[in-house]
Formats: structure tokens, C-alpha cells, sequence
């Protein structure tokens, strides 16, 4: 069984259509990533899934539960951590936390065990006293993981999960992400317009533009849909291009400076045998350098476009300031 299936998936804002006609699964156990800029229709496909808005048609399902006809069930196994600040940042991490579990109906006898698990696994037993609003950009986002544990969640859904963070607090949320999914299995769907981030999470990504989804798959095979790694070299003693051309195809040859560029499928293990085969030629190279594809690359593959850093991540920032600055 798939944790989400989706099908033909269209949401519509009168003659806007934010989600078109989109179909995607994802496999139990898995990290899966929506990528795209602001607009695309990553958050509002992940508010349908949840079943806080419903589709103008198509289907979707959690864990074989259609979300339209029994939104109940889909969200007793779901939790969910949106773009906003989500906290009350008025109350300590522990009361934050005690109140999202009788939101929950989490059973009296489990929620102080529960609340102990959630507070420890992320990092957060230490200041569970103190009030949220003292909490830096990177704990609140942790406080607001440990509270859409409360109840188990099989499914989690996380939007924009670093969005505002420092790489500090943003590199701690992530492995806190990937403890979830290695630790406990949890199925872990995620939007998110940080390309670093969809490429370290994610074991499949969907790169959405306009409310479609562009291409799909790995990081890795996305990347090499753009056509490989791009290794530079300058290489003297005799024009290497007959030799390179063994090993990749040579994207330039200016011989006259010994510049040359080459595409390989995987850059940092095509440099040995490159290099060794430059060297039975008695080829002399002077350097070397290798760029990897990145799916910034992949993007403006298939939307023409690189993502552009929106406001929603200034604003984010801004907003996660502000709240801790009233403290």
C-alpha cells in the first residue's frame, strides 16, 4: 500500500487553478519532497492531502483512506507542521506540548510519558520550562515538530520545514527529520523551494512550477536527467580531446590553451581513471576542477527558470525574530 496516492489531483480558486491535474505516490517509510518556488501549489497540494481544503476533483488518499470521504481518518494518523509560527509562544515548550496532546485525545495515563519522549527526542528537555517565546528560531521549529508527534503520526507533513532558520538551527532540524523516518519509519511529505534541502531529505522529489509537476524521481536521477557533472581541466604536452572522449562527452577542446571541458555521469569517480589515462599518454595536467549538477540545474531543465528566493522566507525570518524579541 502506498502512504499517498494521488490522482489527477486539481485544485481550483475560481478560473485559478493552483493544482493541475497533478498525480504522484509515496512509499511507506519515505522522505518525499515537493519542490518548486513560491506559487507553484506545493502548500496548497499538501492541504488537500491533509483534508483541510478539498479538490476540485481527481483523487487522493493516505494509506488507502480517500481523503474526501473520511477526513477523519486521514487525520487521526496525520500530523502537520505549517509554514506559520504554530506555537503559543506565550505558554513553556511543556505546556505547549500538554495541550497539544489533549487536542489529540492522547490518553491521560500516556501524555506525560509522551510528552517527555517528544521533548527529549528533539532536543528540547532542558528548556521545557522556559516560555517558547525564549526559544530560539530553530527550537520553535523543533517545539512545533514535537507537537504534531504527539499523537504517533504514521503520516507527517511538514511545510517549508527550515523555512527562516539560521544553516545552524536549519542543519539540526533536518537531522531531526531523518531520525524520524530511519528511527521510527514515519512517512515524512515535505514542500519546500530550498534546493539543498529537498537534495540532503529527500529519497524523491516532484518539482512543481504553476501548479504542475515538472519532473519527478531521486536527487541523483533527477540530476542526471540534466546530462551529468561537468569536469574542467587544463592539460599540456599534446591535445588530450581523443583521450577524454573515452571517458565522457566533450562538451569543449581548445587545445592552443589546454582548456577542456568534459560531462561524465558521476564527476568524483570519473577523475582517477581520467587522470591515469592522461598520465599512460604522457598528458600533464595542471588542474582540475569538477561542478556537480544540482537541482537548481534540473529545474531550469524543465521549468525554464531558476528558483528565486520569495519573500515568504524574509518574512519567516522576520516573523520568528519578532516573536522572540517580545520575550
Amino acid at each position: 500500500m502506498k502512504a499517498v496516492e494521488a490522482v489527477n489531483l486539481t485544485k481550483m480558486y475560481s478560473d485559478f487553478k493552483a493544482v493541475d491535474a497533478i498525480s504522484f505516490d509515496v512509499d511507506e517509510g519515505q522522505i518525499f519532497g515537493l519542490l518548486g518556488p513560491n506559487g507553484a501549489g506545493k502548500t496548497t497540494t499538501i492541504r488537500v492531502t491533509l483534508t483541510l481544503i478539498k479538490p476540485t476533483s481527481g483523487s487522493i488518499t493516505v494509506f488507502g483512506i480517500d481523503c474526501v470521504k473520511s477526513a477523519a481518518a486521514v487525520r487521526q494518523i496525520s500530523g502537520y507542521v505549517p509554514q506559520e509560527v504554530s506555537i503559543d509562544t506565550d505558554l513553556t515548550g511543556y505546556e505547549n506540548l500538554l495541550m497539544y496532546s489533549k487536542l489529540y485525545y492522547t490518553p491521560k495515563d500516556q501524555r506525560e510519558s509522551r510528552i517527555g519522549d517528544a521533548l527529549e527526542y528533539m532536543d528540547l528537555a532542558d528548556r521545557q520550562h522556559d516560555l517558547a517565546k525564549t526559544y530560539s528560531g530553530g527550537m520553535m521549529r523543533r517545539l512545533e515538530i514535537a507537537q504534531a508527534l504527539m499523537n504517533r503520526p504514521k503520516m507527517l507533513f511538514l511545510d517549508e520545514p527550515s523555512i527562516g532558520l539560521d544553516p545552524t538551527a536549519k542543519t539540526a532540524v533536518w537531522e531531526h527529520v531523518k531520525r524520524l523516518r530511519d528511527e521510527f519509519g514515519t512517512t515524512i511529505l515535505l514542500t519546500t523551494h530550498d534546493m539543498h534541502e529537498a537534495d540532503v531529505l529527500c529519497d524523491e522529489i516532484a518539482i512543481m512550477n504553476r501548479g504542475k509537476i515538472v519532473a519527478d524521481g531521486s536527487p541523483e536521477e533527477l540530476k542526471a536527467s540534466v546530462g551529468g557533472d561537468v569536469i574542467s581541466l587544463v592539460a599540456h604536452n599534446g591535445d588530450c580531446s581523443q583521450v577524454l572522449q573515452e571517458h565522457g562527452k566533450l562538451l569543449s577542446s581548445r587545445p592552443e590553451e589546454g582548456a577542456y571541458e568534459l560531462v561524465v555521469a558521476r564527476g568524483e569517480k570519473a577523475i582517477p581513471s581520467i587522470l591515469e589515462s592522461l598520465e599512460s599518454h604522457k598528458i600533464h595536467v595542471e588542474s582540475v576542477s569538477l561542478k556537480k549538477s544540482t537541482l537548481d540545474d534540473v529545474f531550469l531543465k524543465y521549468a525554464g527558470a531558476r528558483i528565486q528566493e520569495g519573500g515568504t522566507w524574509k518574512d519567516a525570518r522576520l516573523l520568528r525574530r519578532a516573536v522572540r524579541k517580545r520575550g
